[in-house]
């Protein structure tokens, strides 16, 4: 009998402590004017809200490029949780050392490089958190992204042609290809948002092409990865 009451003390107590979106606490040790909000409280709102941006990053998938390049972003949340985004984004490439280093040996370094993207994709938002420090309190989101879109690459695949005449010139071609996304939105006010984002795009394409205007044509393919890392802003409507 003992043991039913306290059950039963616990669930009444558990009811009263209860923290909906609407609950604040204040601190003793904080300021006087310091509030801190309960977890389950979002401030800040994804909702029925447009977006546009832009994030300027860094390649990681190179081994022989330096890659630096930017994205455009728009977006819209149909729910806190679920919603869609459109993006472009466009890469600058460079021979880094490696390369530099391979080519000294008399060997040709192949590489296929991301020069543009575009396409849209799906974005889940499950995960909203807040951290308490220096007496402020940041609200972020954690978000991710899935979709398709129109990848073009550039590769120097000319340069194992030995007859070609052309063999600086890089190719391009343009594929459809998985496009995914994690990131960070880190509130700085209704408006404005700090944006850190992992993008990436998965495609197949030719390996190597030629060997020589008589030689055998390779048609073998592969499955290519490349993600890069952006920082930028957000403005919600």
């Amino acid at each position: 009998m003992k043991k039913i009451a306290l059950i039963l003390v616990s669930l009444v107590m558990s009811t009263l402590v209860y923290a909906n979106e609407k609950s604040l606490y204040n601190f003793s040790w904080l300021d006087n004017d310091k509030e801190i909000y309960v977890l389950q409280n979002r401030k800040f709102r994804k909702d029925g809200n447009f977006y546009v941006g832009g994030t300027l990053g860094y390649n990681l998938s190179q081994d022989f490029l330096d890659a630096y390049g930017g994205t455009i972003r728009a977006g819209y949340f149909m729910t806190e949780d679920w919603g869609l985004e459109f993006l472009y984004g466009k890469n600058v490439n460079s021979e880094n050392d490696t390369a530099k280093g391979v080519k000294e040996q008399g060997t040709v370094p192949f590489y296929r490089e991301i020069d543009s993207f575009m396409g849209a994709m799906v974005m889940w938002s499950p995960f909203y958190s807040k951290i308490n420090t220096f007496n402020k309190v940041f609200y972020f989101d954690w978000m991710f992204g899935l979709g398709v879109g129109s990848i073009t690459t550039k590769d120097n695949r000319n340069k194992f042609d030995t007859s070609a005449s052309n063999q600086n010139e890089l190719t391009s071609e343009s594929t459809i290809g998985a496009l995914w996304n994690t990131g960070f939105r880190f509130y700085i006010n209704e408006s404005w948002s700090l944006r850190l984002d992992l993008t990436g795009q998965t495609y197949n394409a030719d390996k190597t092409k030629r060997t020589g205007s008589s030689g055998p044509t390779n048609k073998a393919t592969k499955l290519y990865n490349n993600y890069d890392v952006g920082l930028g802003l957000n403005y919600a409507f």
